[in-house]
C-alpha cells in the first residue's frame, strides 16, 4: 500500500537540497498511472528572467513537453505525481542520491545512496570556450532554438549546446581513425529534433571536409518536417531527414551508424542494421534495458550476485550492464573492436553510456569463445535470450 510518509520524506529531502544548494536533479520513473504514453518526468533548475525555476520535462512515447514551476509548485507536483502513478523517484544531490520505491502490494522504501554526481548542473551563462561547433554563424542552431540570431547561446540551452560539442568531440577521434574516404553515408537512427544530426553533418563537412550523405531517421513526422526545412534553409545539401522506424529503415551502404537513446530493443535493431550493412563505425547510447531486466526477474538465478538483484535499483543497473556487455561481445563476434565509455547526458536524460564498435580488418579468431562467453553470461543471470543475438540468429 502507498505510504504517504515515504512520499513526504522524499519531498522533504528534495526541498532541503534546493535550500542548501546541493540539488542536481530529480527523475520520476516506472509510471503506472492513467495518462497515456507518459513515461518519465525529469526535473532540473533553470535560470529565467523572473528568477530560478524548476523545469519539468514530461517524456511521452513520441514527444517531450517542458513546463517551468516555482520551487513551491514543483515540490507539490512531485508529491502529487508520486501519489498518483510514479513508483520510483530519485533525487540526485552532491552529497547523496535519495531513491524512493513505491509498491502497490508490498512495502515501500526510501534509500540513501552514494552520490553519483558531484556538481550541480549549471544554470548560469557559460564562460566563453573554444567549441568544435561554434555558436556563431550557425543558422541551424538558431532555428533549433539553441542560440539567438546573433549566435549567443540561450540560457535554457546551455546544457544542450555543451552536449552537442561533447558528442562531436567524442566522435572526432573515432572518425579520424577510419580509412580516408570510408565515411560516405551516415545514418542517425532516432534523430529526434536533430540537434546532434545537424552538428555531426556540420563537423564532417565544415571541419573534416568530407563529402558525405547524412540521413536522420525519425518516427515522428512533425520532427522530420521541422528538421528537413531547417536543413534546406541552412543549404545542407547532403543532409536529409526521413520518417520511419529503425527496424524498417534500409541501411544498405551505411558507413557510420548512430543511435542515441533508442529505447530498449530499438538499440539492438540499430546495431543489427549496422552489422548487416558492414558499417565502419557503430555508435549507440542505449536506453531502457527492459528486455533483459524482465528475463533476469523471471529467471531468478541463484548466484553470487543475487543479493544485489533482489533490490530494484541494483537490478536495473545490473540489467543495463549485462545488456550492453552482451551487445559488445556480439559486436566483437562480428569483427568490431569495442569501447564502452561515458557520454555527457543532457539534464533530461540520465542514460550516458556509449557503446562503440569500430570495424577491423583482422578476422575474429575466437568466435567460439565469444559465443561461449555469451552463453555462460546468460546462464549466470537466468537469461533465455538477448534480442540482438536473436536478430542475428546466433
Amino acid at each position: 500500500m502507498l505510504n504517504h510518509e515515504h512520499v513526504d520524506a522524499f519531498k522533504g529531502l528534495f526541498s532541503d537540497s534546493l535550500n542548501n544548494g546541493t540539488f542536481i536533479k530529480v527523475s520520476l520513473s516506472n509510471y503506472q498511472g492513467d495518462e497515456k504514453d507518459l513515461k518519465n518526468i525529469y526535473i532540473r533548475k533553470v535560470l529565467l528572467k523572473v528568477g530560478e525555476r524548476l523545469a519539468f520535462t514530461y517524456r511521452y512515447q513520441t514527444r517531450d513537453i517542458v513546463k517551468n514551476y516555482t520551487y513551491e509548485e514543483g515540490l507539490e507536483l512531485v508529491s502529487a505525481y508520486l501519489s498518483s502513478g510514479f513508483m520510483i523517484g530519485t533525487c540526485f544531490t552532491t552529497v547523496h542520491d535519495f531513491v524512493l520505491q513505491l509498491h502497490q502490494t508490498k512495502g515501500n522504501s526510501l534509500h540513501t545512496n552514494k552520490a553519483t554526481l558531484s556538481e550541480p548542473l549549471s544554470v548560469n551563462h557559460d564562460k566563453a570556450k573554444a567549441r568544435l561547433i561554434p555558436a556563431t554563424e550557425r543558422p541551424y542552431l538558431h532555428a533549433l532554438k539553441i542560440t539567438d540570431a546573433k549566435g549567443v547561446v540561450y540560457q535554457h540551452a546551455q546544457d544542450k549546446y555543451k552536449q552537442i560539442n561533447q558528442y562531436v568531440a567524442l566522435l572526432d577521434p573515432l572518425i579520424r581513425t577510419l580509412p580516408q574516404g570510408s565515411v560516405k553515408k551516415v545514418a542517425d537512427m532516432g534523430s529526434g529534433k536533430g540537434y546532434l544530426t545537424f552538428a555531426l553533418y556540420d563537423y564532417l563537412v565544415s571541419v573534416l571536409n568530407i563529402e558525405v550523405k547524412v540521413t536522420g531517421v525519425e518516427y515522428r513526422q512533425d520532427l522530420v518536417d521541422l528538421c528537413q526545412q531547417i536543413a534546406v534553409d541552412a543549404k545542407f545539401s547532403g543532409l536529409d531527414f526521413v520518417q520511419g522506424s529503425i527496424v524498417d529503415y534500409d541501411a544498405e551502404g551505411i558507413d557510420l551508424l548512430i543511435a542515441l537513446h533508442a529505447c530498449d530493443t530499438a538499440t539492438d535493431d540499430a546495431i543489427y542494421k549496422g552489422i548487416k550493412a558492414g558499417a565502419e563505425l557503430i555508435v549507440v547510447a542505449p536506453c531502457c534495458h527492459k528486455q533483459i531486466r524482465r528475463q533476469i526477474e523471471k529467471g531468478k538465478a541463484t548466484n553470487e550476485l543475487d543479493f544485489l538483484t533482489k533490490y530494484g535499483i541494483f537490478l536495473e543497473r545490473q540489467a543495463e550492464m549485462v545488456t550492453d556487455g552482451i551487445r559488445a561481445l556480439i559486436l566483437e563476434y562480428f569483427g568490431y573492436k569495442t569501447k564502452v565509455f561515458e557520454f555527457i547526458s543532457d539534464a533530461h536524460t540520465p542514460k550516458n553510456v556509449l557503446v562503440v564498435g569500430v570495424k577491423t580488418k583482422e578476422a575474429v579468431t575466437d568466435q567460439a569463445g565469444l559465443l561461449e562467453k555469451i552463453r555462460t553470461t546468460k546462464a549466470f543471470f537466468g537469461i533465455e535470450y538477448h534480442y540482438l543475438e536473436k536478430l542475428l540468429a546466433l
